[in-house]
Formats: C-alpha cells, structure tokens, sequence
C-alpha cells in the first residue's frame, strides 16, 4: 500500500544532508520539470516587492524575508518526513517510532510538495516557504505538475492499493486513476478540519506501526476515540467517514 500525505506550512530548518540533485527525488527522469518549477518561484522572487514576498511566504514580518531568498539549489537539505513539522507531523510523531515503522514510512509514503511536486518521504528538501495555492503570476504550478507528474504516478501505483491522506487542495496536482480510499473525520455532526490534520498524523503512524498493506487493516486497528460512521462510494473513491468520540 502506498500513502498519499500532504506537506505542511511548518517546517524544520536544521538541514545538514548535501544539496538537490536529480537524484534527490523519486522519478530522477522528471528532474528537468521539478527545476522548471523552481526557476518560476526563484524568478518571480527577484521580480516581486515586498507585500507580494509576504503574500506568497505566508508570513507578516518582514525581517524573515531574507532567510527563505536563499539559493535553493545550494541550500543544504534534509528528508521530507522530518523538514514538515506542522499539525499532522506533530501527530505522527516520526522521531519517536521505531526503525521499522520509520522505514514503512520512508518507503510507502509520498508527500506532495507545493514547490517541488510529489516526493517519497526519504527524498530530501531543503528549508523553503510557499503558502497553499498561491500562484507565481501566471504560473500554475499545481496543473503544471498533474500534466507532467500524474503519467509517472500512475505507472508507480498501478499495483498498489492506495490510502490518500492528504487535503482535499492537493487534488490539484494528482488523483489516482484506480480505486482508493480517503478518510473524513466528523465530530457532533460536523466535519473538523484542524482535528483533521491530526488524525492523518495519527492514522500514518498506525499504518507504520501495523505495517498495513490493506487499507482495511487500518479500519481493523482503528483508535478508541475513532468510530467508523459511513463508507460511500464516489466513482473510484471509497471515503471513510469516522466519528470522533473525544478529542485527542
């Protein structure tokens, strides 16, 4: 089974691995389109003013600009499971799990980056900031990376079962082309979206823990304060909707 994660907003600057290289990342034929990308978000940083560098850094002071101009091709890097340190790396806790549920994530989880695409967990990043869905003027870099990236992903997971943990916003760079499974959590009726982060953490480290090769596995050693609600069918989507019993 493969894992479908997102990225986070946070992120740990304490990357010491060598710089990117195309074999920094899963499917190294693609590294021409990731470096186009980059060329974009390095270019319209040099061209734009300060309120749009705020805008696109997601961040208000200004004095923190600087630290995320640097030359990224030349910035040291570190795996992407531990550059992420927002809501749902917190949850996972990846430092704390042991070596073998660290590996099952290293191996089957990939994280879909807003500025370098979809990366396995072991590929490695260096520190950046790109707030979700902000565009580098008329440079989509979502559709850009589902044109070129989905053909790859489709070969790579066409004999996996496939668990998508991620925000609905990443959608915008792949959905499976096979049946999959997606999870919803709803708490007094109503679906939760900060307790939603935490659960994604909280259901990949589960997959790691088990070392799930079916998605029903994961349905099978669910968490106490979890309970299966619903299941629908939507096309080749198979959404998991779970009540939350108490809060985490």
């Amino acid at each position: 089974m493969k894992i479908l994660f997102s990225p986070s907003e946070g992120k740990d600057e304490n990357c010491t691995q060598k710089p990117i290289n195309e074999n920094s990342f899963i499917f190294k034929e693609l590294f021409a389109y990731r470096m186009q990308a980059l060329d974009k978000y390095e270019k319209y940083i040099q061209d734009c003013n300060l309120e749009d560098l705020k805008e696109l850094f997601g961040i208000k002071n200004e004095s923190e600009i600087n630290k995320f101009k640097h030359d990224l091709r030349k910035a040291s890097t570190q795996s992407a499971i531990t550059l992420y340190n927002g809501v749902s790396y917190e949850y996972l806790k990846f430092n704390s799990l042991n070596l073998e549920s660290q590996n099952y994530i290293l191996e089957n989880t990939l994280i879909f980056s807003n500025l370098f695409g979809v990366v396995k967990a072991s590929d490695t990043l260096p520190f950046y900031k790109f707030k979700q869905g902000k565009k580098l003027g008329n440079f989509n870099i979502e559709k850009f990376y589902k044109e070129y990236f989905s053909n790859a992903l489709d070969e790579y997971l066409k004999n996996e079962e496939i668990l998508d943990l991620r925000a609905g916003f990443y959608d915008k760079f792949y959905i499976p082309k096979k049946k999959f499974f997606t999870y919803k959590f709803i708490k007094n009726g109503k679906v939760v979206s900060h307790f939603a982060k935490a659960y994604r953490g909280i259901l990949l480290a589960l997959c790691a823990n088990i070392k799930a090769k079916k998605n029903q596995e994961v349905l099978d050693n669910l968490p106490s304060n979890l309970k299966l609600k619903e299941i629908q069918i939507k096309g080749l989507k198979e959404e998991i909707i779970l009540e939350i019993l108490d809060s985490i």
